[in-house]
């Protein structure tokens, strides 16, 4: 969320209120899509969504609404499974005072054995006075947060009476820390990323550091923004992922890096990223990727969750378009053991790598029109499976969509917008084979024994299953 100065509420919320489960079933029909496998946009029009695996099995999902008037909660067993998942609604707003306007970007937490939701909420009124944005916290009354009573615990105190919102927590080497956004006295932007450890929930333990301030040219485009923190522990380093600049296609991911062993309290300590690490992209049209979460798949593979649109004009203020929608993609790491968010990967399946049984760090890569094998970009190796010909699969580039891996006839493996014709459709479908646990070889349907191959740093489709495995990820 950034700190906007327009519109009147009413009026936004009697121009949206589609339910998102119905759209997220619209979006499944007539795609031919494997059960139980991941589609973009998880839910529609749910924004700074946080999506996590607790030790019970379950996904929980928390996130804004359009009309900014409650909190909500989705479980799941599968991550899937959380596009259609019952909706229940933990609290909405009150019909007066502090917490009866705007509310914004929950977060679920479990916290000294109670279930504890923090949220951002503002007065309602019109004026400047809706934006006069301060972090609460819920608590549950019981162990089921579905179920559960909530009550409200109280606001968060902080040193300053100021716009505060986007709250996290989590524990680093045994003790809690509370990560937020706010606006300080003082500092001429919208919003810096502060930490401390807490005392309780709603109180901390300590001063906190101001970790780091937006300056960068990327994180001051229509608002000077550093909001939306969450931390990754991978690889001996904390990632902390942040949002910046306003809510329309401009808005990133930026990266803080600090060593596990550092002291987390320095801001010193922490590395900023130079470059964004996640935007927008023409090539899968999502625009406006922010306010991100972390979380695991049913293989316990780190993946990223985030909103963004699928369309980048916006009439009026961005904040009001309520068509942000949940996404998730696979986070892969470099050889320094870094985060490679890629680009949003866009919508439908999720995409994998292909890489050729026992060529570590190689993967089947678009290069220009053409494939072969080898490193390159992460969005040049992520290849969506797509429906093909009566019930078998197609390969679809994320960069290139409609467009489909095909054999040319001579062996040759071509990039070509599928035209729709029976021939175009043989040539470039292909049965899966299994071989075991993420391993495939894939046969084109009708050829009498032709697989998809790699041989050096060329993809073919030859006779025999030489080079024909690959293994998925």
């Amino acid at each position: 969320m950034n700190d906007p100065t327009s519109l009147t509420r009413r009026t936004f919320i009697a121009a949206t209120g589609v339910a998102a489960a119905t759209a997220a079933t619209a979006q499944r029909r007539g795609r031919g899509v494997t059960p139980g496998q991941p589609l973009n946009p998880v839910v529609r029009r749910r924004a700074d969504t946080q999506i996590f695996r607790h030790t019970d099995g379950n996904y929980y999902m928390t996130a804004s609404v359009p009309e900014y008037d409650r909190l909500v909660l989705r479980r799941s067993r599968t991550l899937a499974g959380l596009a259609t998942a019952r909706e229940t609604v933990l609290w909405r707003h009150l019909a007066s005072g502090p917490l009866s306007g705007f509310i914004w970007a929950p977060e679920l937490h479990r916290i000294d054995g109670r279930w504890i939701m923090y949220f951002a909420a503002g007065p309602s009124g019109g004026g400047e006075d809706v934006f006069r944005i301060r972090t609460y916290a819920l608590v549950c009354d019981g162990p089921d947060p579905m179920t559960g009573r909530w009550r409200l615990l109280g606001q968060l105190t902080t040193p300053w009476d100021s716009f505060t919102l986007d709250s996290t927590s989590f524990v680093h080497r045994g003790v809690r820390y509370l990560l937020w956004a706010q606006k300080e006295p003082g500092i001429d932007t919208n919003s810096n990323l502060y930490l401390a450890p807490l005392k309780t929930p709603i109180t901390l333990a300590a001063a906190p550091a101001r970790l780091t301030v937006p300056t960068l040219d990327w994180e001051i485009r229509g608002f000077k923004v550093a909001e939306g923190a969450t931390v990754l522990p991978r690889n001996g380093r904390l990632f902390m992922t942040y949002s910046a600049s306003a809510t329309d296609d401009r808005y990133c991911l930026g990266l803080l890096t600090c060593a596990d062993d550092a002291d987390i309290m320095q801001p010193s300590n922490w590395t900023k990223s130079p470059k964004p690490v996640f935007v927008s992209s023409d090539a899968t049209s999502v625009y406006g990727p922010g306010h991100n979460s972390f979380t695991v798949d049913e293989q316990g593979r780190d993946v990223l969750v985030y909103h963004g649109r699928d369309y980048k004009a916006i009439k009026g203020d961005p904040l009001f378009d309520p068509n942000r929608d949940t996404r998730i993609q696979r986070i892969y790491y470099r050889a320094d053991g870094t985060p490679d968010f890629g680009i949003p990967v866009g919508n439908g399946p999720l995409p994998y790598r292909m890489a050729p049984a026992g060529r570590s760090g190689a993967f089947l890569r678009l290069q220009g029109d053409r494939f072969v094998i080898g490193s390159g970009p992460l969005a040049s190796t992520q290849i969506r499976q797509v429906p093909g010909k009566g019930g078998t699969i197609a390969f679809e580039p994320i960069e290139r969509r409609g467009q489909r891996l095909c054999h040319d006839g001579a062996g040759r493996v071509v990039l070509a917008r599928d035209d729709g014709t029976p021939g175009f459709a043989a040539r470039s479908s292909f049965v899966a084979i299994g071989q075991g646990r993420d391993r495939q070889a894939y046969r084109l349907v009708g050829s009498g024994g032709l697989h998809l191959q790699a041989a050096g740093d060329e993809v073919r489709i030859a006779r025999g299953m030489q080079g024909a495995s690959f293994l998925l990820s």
